[in-house]
């Protein structure tokens, strides 16, 4: 319900704000590098801006190798669900529409492309993983004639439903928008691409644009499907306006980061185990709380494997215990290791994109361990050492006596004029040690001359 309300919110002061200026009657948003949570959130709440705007159409340029699968559906739905054309423009010269770009250009109501780019290679990433030997291996399919390999085929039951769900998705799409359903399958089953002159050739794209002035031309009077029927485009003189990304889409850019969000996860975790045995502090507790909570948020929009999540916080867990308990480094290397592999595993996916640098891993488990082993040891001992307050620090100092004045010794010690009593008689410069304590007299003992 909260979500619901912030999103109505900033729909109407995005609407607020674009009365205040020219109005544009072509959008144009940009889905530049891999597809994730902060892309899709950025492309929907265009899309729904757009709409309450009444523009024309929105212009969707991608420049993409792929992305996540639940952020591409995300974005697909919100494209069919849209009452406006939504154009697919692969640019500028050299961009991709790679993986999850394909589908979303399959499934614009227009697909176009500028010169010197290319389509395709839709094969689900999963496809790429290596396995073990006792489950089988990638099978090529050979040319009998050539006796080239082709694309690694599906090993197992599971590859060939991912396979499946992803050619009939595309298909779909295709047999929806009128485009080239045979060749969408070669795309997924063989990670066949194809360049925008190729593309044009085949059906799978309607226009060939160097610019977004020459794509406006070129649909001018275009017959298009919008919605649930279709619309005649008339966009000759359409002004254009770019969508930003605000600062909603940075953060969630930023936080879904994977090794954004494995710092956050760890900060959060060593801020509370700190908070947990150094109580009162309240920073470090604080800062591990939302830490935490910011972690959490990103890791249900990024494919984390929890066999790596648990195995982290076993490494943590051993470490720790190395901590209270010296094994001869059996637990903190054990932890080490199970910490390590766990960061590699965290995230469930091979596209490089998603993946954490090893450089960052082997950085933070590094860290962990000094913090864990060193850190927390050092805290615990010095928690175990006797508590000492008020004056009992006085107890067994030394000091001399500086003056008898009355027949009363007096001695100088922690910045204090202190009274003593003795059962020896004191003379100036005698050296005594501190007995007991009694109000403001300090019963002491005399040292013996040698």
């Amino acid at each position: 319900m909260a979500a619901m309300i912030y999103r109505y919110l900033l729909l109407l002061l995005s609407v607020y704000a674009l009365s205040t200026t020219a109005r544009a009657d072509a959008w144009l948003i940009e889905v530049d590098g891999a597809i994730g949570p902060s892309i899709a959130d950025h492309f929907v709440r265009g899309l729904e801006q757009a709409e309450a705007a009444n523009a024309e159409l929105v212009i969707m340029r991608i420049d993409t190798p792929g992305g996540l699968d639940t952020a591409m559906r995300e974005m697909i739905k919100a494209m069919l669900a849209t009452p406006l054309p939504v154009v697919a423009y692969v640019a500028p010269g050299g961009a991709r529409a790679a993986s999850a770009g394909t589908y979303l250009l399959y499934a614009a109501s227009v697909a176009a492309m500028a010169p010197g780019t290319n389509l395709g290679a839709a094969t689900p990433v999963q496809m790429g993983k290596p396995e073990l030997p006792q489950f089988g291996k990638e099978r090529t399919a050979e040319d009998p004639a050539t006796g080239e390999s082709s694309a690694p085929q599906p090993a197992t039951a599971m590859e060939h439903k991912i396979v499946n769900d992803a050619v009939a998705y595309i298909q779909s799409l295709a047999q929806l928008r009128g485009r080239n359903a045979r060749w969408a399958e070669q795309a997924v089953r063989d990670g066949a691409s194809l360049s925008a002159n190729a593309a044009l050739k085949q059906g799978v794209i309607e226009i060939i644009a160097s610019s977004i002035p020459d794509l406006l031309v070129q649909l001018d009077g275009r017959e298009v499907p919008a919605g649930q029927g279709t619309v005649v485009l008339n966009t000759a003189d359409l002004a254009v306006y770019q969508h930003p990304v605000d600062w909603r889409s940075e953060f969630l850019a930023v936080i879904t980061d994977p090794n954004v969000a494995y710092i956050l996860m760890l900060v959060g975790v060593y801020g509370l185990l700190l908070e947990f045995y150094n109580p009162g502090g309240g920073l470090p507790g604080i800062t591990g709380a939302i830490c935490l909570l910011l972690a959490l948020y990103a890791f249900q929009t990024l494919p984390v494997s929890y066999a790596g999540l648990g195995l982290i916080l076993l490494g943590i867990a051993l470490m720790t215990a190395e901590a209270f308990s010296p094994s001869f480094g059996v637990l903190g290397l054990g932890g080490l290791v199970a910490f390590v592999v766990g960061s590699v595993l965290l995230m469930d996916t091979e596209m490089p994109a998603y993946q954490i640098a090893l450089p960052v891993i082997l950085g933070v488990s590094v860290f962990s361990a000094v913090l864990l082993v060193l850190g927390v040891g050092l805290m615990m001992r010095a928690r175990q050492r006797p508590v000492r307050n008020g004056l009992d620090h006085l107890v067994g100092a030394t000091a001399e006596v500086e003056a008898v004045p009355g027949g009363v010794p007096r001695v100088n010690l922690d910045g204090e004029l202190w009274t003593v009593a003795c059962e020896d008689s004191l003379a100036p410069h005698d050296r005594v040690t501190v007995e007991s304590i009694d109000g403001l007299t300090l019963h002491v003992s005399k040292h013996k001359e040698g």
